[in-house]
C-alpha cells in the first residue's frame, strides 16, 4: 500500500519520487518501463551519439505518415530508462521565454506565470556560474558551461554576430535573443540526468520503491457511492511486460501520478478507460471517464538541418583516420580526467532569433552541432563538418495521439501534424534562409566549408519549402496531449489533477497548454518541483475537517456551487 504511485521514471517521475519520499511517513513507488541508468553511454556525454545511432535506451517510436512532410514517417525518440529522455538527450539547459509561462496563466491556469514558476526553476538548479535573481544554487540539477568546449565554436558565434544577431552569454538571463554557447546539465564531465540528480542518490530510502523493467498496463479505478471515479491501484507486468500481472495499491487518500510523457501518459489514460469515449469504444476499452481532450493538442518543435562539409577542420567530429585517433585519445582522457572531446553534447552552441523584424520575441531556435548530423545521427556519414538546425518555437499545427490497440505493448499512433498550418511552413522557410545567411558569413566561410549538395540546390522559396518537407522532423519536444486548463477539451486542472477522476494527476510535458520557446527538459523538471508543493498542500487540505471530498476537479474555484449540481 502506497501513498503515491508514480508511473514513469523520466524527468518528472524522478523529481516526484525523490521529493515526495523526503517525508519518511509517506510510502512512494516509482514504476519505469526501462532498465536502470547504468550504461556508460548515458553517463559519458558523447555517448548520446551512439544511443541515437543504434536507438538505445528508447522506445523507438515513429509517427504516422505526415502529409506536411510529403508522406514521410517522422522519428520520435523518447527515453526508456531511468531518467527518461534526460538520459538520452543533448543536455541543453534552456527554460524558454518568460512570456510562454505568462501565456499559460492567461489561458486559465493560475499559478503558472513566469513569476510563479521561477522559484521552482531556481529550487531545482545548481548553476556553477553562481546564484542571482534568475539562477539558483544548491539544487539537485547541476548546470554548467561545457568543460571542454569545441575550439570551433567562436567561429559560429562570430558569424552570428556578423549576421546581425546579438551575442548572448546566458539564454536563461534577462534576454533570450541572440547567439552563444549553451549551458548543459553536466556534473564533473558527466551527464547530470534527472535520475542522477534526484533519484539515484536516494535509492536506499526505506519508504521508496523503484521498480524497473516494468510495463504499466492500467490505472485501476473504482466508482464510489455518488458516482465518483477514483484511482485506487496500478497494474503492471515485470520483465519488460512479459511477466505476470502485478498490482500496487493506494492507501486511503493516496494518488497515482502519470509521468509517462507526452506519448505515454495519454496512452495510459486511454488504456485505463479515461479518454474520448468514441475512440475507446472502437477498441473495446471500457469507458471509465469520457475525457475527449486526452490525446488531443499534440504539437512539437519541427526542425530542419543544413550540413556543411569542412574537411580541413579537424577539431570537428567526423569519421576519418584523424577522427579515429582523436576519439581514442578522447576516451582515455575522459576516463582519467572526465574532460576532453567526449564531454561534448554535440549541440554546443546556438541561438534564439526572429524570423522577421516585426516578431515581438524570438520564434526560431538554432542548434549548432560540431559534426555532420544526418537523419538524427542514425546515418553514417564520412569526413568532417558541422551542422546547424533551425526549429520553429511556437507551431500552430496541432495533431493527436491515439491508441493503435488495447494491448499496452503496442505503440500508439503518433500524429504531430507537422506543417499542417501554412504559417508554420512560412516561418520555417524564413528560418532556413536566416540560418543559411548566418552560415555564409566570413567567420565561417574563411574555413572553406561547403554546404551539402542536398540542401544547396534549394534556392527559391518554393525549393526551400520542398527541401523542408522532404527533410524536416522533430527536435524532440512533444507536448500537450493532456492539456492543462478549464475548457471542455482540457484534461487536467491547474493543480494537474485529472478532471473527474479523484486521486489521479498527470505531471509531465503532456500537460503543457503550449510548447515553450526552447528545450523542454528544464521546464518539465520545474513543473515536477511545483507539482510536489501542490500535492503536499492538497494532502494537508484533505486532512482538514469539513473539507468537501470526492468532487470533480473542474468545480475548484467555484466554492458556492451546490454539490447536487456537480457534473460527474
Amino acid at each position: 500500500m502506497y501513498d503515491y504511485i508514480i508511473v514513469g521514471g523520466g524527468s518528472a517521475g524522478c523529481v516526484l519520487a525523490s521529493r515526495l519520499s523526503e517525508d519518511p511517513a509517506l510510502r512512494v513507488a516509482l514504476i519505469e518501463a526501462g532498465p536502470p541508468d547504468s550504461s556508460v553511454l548515458i553517463h559519458c556525454p558523447a555517448g548520446l551519439a551512439a544511443m541515437a545511432k543504434f536507438e538505445l535506451n528508447g522506445w523507438g517510436y515513429g509517427t504516422v505518415p505526415q502529409p506536411g512532410l510529403n508522406g514521410r514517417r517522422g522519428y520520435q525518440p523518447r527515453g526508456k530508462v531511468l531518467g527518461g529522455s534526460s538520459s538520452i538527450n543533448a543536455m541543453i539547459y534552456a527554460r524558454g521565454h518568460a512570456s510562454d509561462y505568462d501565456n499559460w496563466a492567461a489561458q486559465g491556469n493560475p499559478g503558472w506565470s513566469f513569476a510563479d514558476v521561477l522559484p521552482y526553476f531556481k529550487r531545482a538548479e545548481h548553476n556553477e556560474r553562481g546564484a542571482d535573481a534568475l539562477h539558483g544554487q544548491g539544487g539537485p540539477l547541476n548546470v554548467m558551461d561545457l568543460r571542454s568546449p569545441n575550439p570551433f565554436l567562436p567561429a559560429f558565434i562570430e558569424a552570428g554576430v556578423q549576421a546581425g544577431h546579438a551575442l548572448n552569454r546566458d539564454f536563461n538571463g534577462p534576454e533570450q535573443e541572440g547567439v552563444g554557447t549553451y549551458q548543459v546539465t553536466h556534473r564533473n564531465g558527466e551527464r547530470c540526468s534527472a535520475a542522477k540528480a534526484y533519484l539515484t542518490p536516494h535509492l536506499d530510502r526505506p519508504n521508496l520503491q523503484v521498480i524497473t523493467n516494468a510495463l504499466t498496463t492500467r490505472i485501476v479505478t473504482d466508482t464510489e457511492e455518488g458516482g465518483v471515479v477514483r484511482a485506487v491501484a496500478v497494474e503492471y507486468r515485470s520483465n519488460a511486460g512479459r511477466g505476470p500481472l502485478q498490482i500496487l495499491r493506494l492507501r486511503e487518500g493516496g494518488e497515482v501520478v502519470s509521468s509517462a510523457g507526452a506519448f505515454g501518459s495519454p496512452q495510459l489514460l486511454m488504456l485505463s478507460g479515461i479518454g474520448p469515449a468514441g475512440h475507446l469504444n472502437e477498441l473495446g476499452v471500457r469507458v471509465v471517464r469520457d475525457l475527449p481532450g486526452v490525446g488531443e493538442n499534440l504539437h512539437d518543435h519541427v526542425d530542419v538541418v543544413i550540413v556543411v562539409n569542412a574537411p580541413k577542420i579537424k577539431d570537428l567530429f567526423g569519421i576519418s583516420l584523424t577522427g579515429m585517433v582523436r576519439a581514442v585519445r578522447g576516451i582515455f582522457e575522459w576516463r582519467r580526467q572526465r574532460s576532453g572531446m567526449l564531454t561534448t553534447n554535440f549541440a554546443e552552441a546556438g541561438g534564439f532569433i526572429r524570423s522577421a523584424p516585426g516578431e515581438a520575441i524570438p520564434d526560431l531556435q538554432l542548434h549548432f552541432v560540431v559534426g555532420k548530423l544526418v537523419d538524427h545521427g542514425r546515418k553514417t556519414v564520412f569526413g568532417h563538418g558541422y551542422s546547424c538546425h533551425v526549429c520553429l518555437l511556437r507551431p500552430k499545427s496541432r495533431g493527436t495521439l491515439r491508441l493503435a490497440s488495447a494491448d499496452p505493448q503496442v505503440a500508439p499512433l503518433i500524429d504531430p501534424a507537422f506543417l499542417q498550418d501554412a504559417d508554420d511552413t512560412a516561418r520555417l522557410v524564413r528560418g532556413f534562409k536566416a540560418m543559411r545567411q548566418l552560415l555564409q558569413q566570413p567567420a565561417l566561410a574563411r574555413h572553406g566549408g561547403t554546404e551539402s549538395a542536398v540542401s544547396a540546390q534549394a534556392q527559391s522559396d518554393a525549393q526551400i519549402e520542398q527541401f523542408i518537407r522532404n527533410h524536416a522532423d522533430t527536435i524532440y519536444h512533444p507536448v500537450g496531449t493532456c492539456r492543462m486548463g478549464r475548457g471542455p477539451m482540457d484534461v487536467v486542472d491547474a493543480r494537474l489533477r485529472v478532471h473527474g477522476v479523484a486521486g489521479l494527476r498527470v505531471v509531465d510535458a503532456s500537460v503543457m497548454p503550449s510548447v515553450v520557446g526552447g528545450n523542454t527538459n528544464a521546464p518539465v523538471i520545474m513543473m515536477a518541483e511545483k507539482a510536489v508543493d501542490m500535492m503536499r498542500e492538497d494532502r494537508i487540505a484533505t486532512d482538514q475537517p469539513n473539507q468537501e471530498q470526492h468532487h470533480d476537479s473542474r468545480t475548484r474555484g467555484h466554492p458556492h456551487r451546490p454539490r447536487e449540481e456537480l457534473s460527474l
